[in-house]
């Protein structure tokens, strides 16, 4: 059964959960969405707004912009309220990755959206895996950095690769969860630990950020557990069967996720500890 959701505005997160930085930028969600495959324009329109979001990303290539009614995607977004990040979805190569990066810039600087200083690189391997292409990740991200860009990395779990990106001036590496749309979830949960212990070694408040593989809140939960910055997903919401219901639910996932972090888990252990006092109760003492 679905559940009701307004399409009026959510309360902001809480205080205590604070700001996502990144970069020069302050994210008061730390729910990232994407725009890409509502089926309409107007669906994804109140989805962003029940997610609580205040940032989106928005691939920039044309067939992406625009839809079979040759409607603009930006029509659709309140250019006001959200910061866009622009992003390089579809790239396979580092120049195609670059070349699209600074066409979002000049889109964004035209709309004076303060997203015109940052990008989320994709550069991906092939079709059938969408997984990114390491070396030509790192090449773009090394141009786009020496460009000016701020620039949000994706990258797969592996975490030397995500240290590299780091090293060549990634404003925050993002690896991820399972592969693009597959609604794994976090499939490594011990190499995205690896990549937090690397890239925060020293520099504690850099962001990382689990960008794709999001099937559904629990999985949101679970990467905010580890101790990530935050989450980006798309296809988690767009292809629910009430997106508009997973929308709030992967909000409420992010501040569940970053609160039970922040709290601080009780260890596994392998037998049972009572959870009131033994001692001075009526009844005798069983053996062990």
């Amino acid at each position: 059964m679905s559940v009701p959701v307004t399409a009026s505005r959510e309360a902001a997160p809480g205080p205590e959960l604070g700001p996502l930085r990144i970069g020069r930028h302050a994210l008061a969600s730390r729910l990232i969405v994407g725009t890409g495959k509502y089926a309409t324009f107007e669906l994804m329109r109140e989805c962003l707004d029940v997610s609580g979001a205040d940032c989106i990303t928005v691939a920039v290539r044309r067939e992406r912009l625009v839809d079979a009614q040759g409607r603009n995607i930006l029509d659709f977004v309140d250019l006001r309220r959200y910061t866009i990040l622009p992003n390089t979805a579809g790239c396979f190569t580092a120049a195609d990755a670059v070349r699209v990066a600074r066409l979002g810039r000049e889109i964004l600087q035209g709309l004076e959206n303060p997203g015109a200083d940052w990008v989320k690189l994709e550069v991906l391997g092939d079709t059938k895996t969408l997984l990114p292409d390491p070396i030509a990740t790192l090449e773009a991200t090394e141009q786009l950095v020496a460009d000016g860009f701020e620039v949000l990395v994706y990258t797969s779990d592996d975490p030397i690769v995500a240290r590299r990106l780091k090293q060549a001036g990634a404003a925050s590496v993002m690896p991820a969860g399972s592969p693009i749309g597959s609604g794994q979830g976090v499939l490594n949960p011990n190499s995205i630990r690896i990549c937090l212990e690397y890239l925060k070694d020293g520099d504690p408040d850099y962001p990382v950020i689990v960008d794709a593989g999001v099937g559904t809140a629990s999985d949101v939960t679970v990467a905010m557990e580890l101790g990530v910055d935050g989450v980006l997903l798309n296809t988690g919401i767009a292809h629910a069967a009430d997106p508009l219901a997973m929308a709030r639910a992967m909000r409420l996932a992010v501040e569940s996720g970053r609160l039970a972090w922040r709290a601080g888990r009780i260890p596994k252990k392998l037998y049972a500890t009572a959870s009131s006092p033994q001692e001075g109760t009526i009844a005798p003492s069983r053996p062990r």
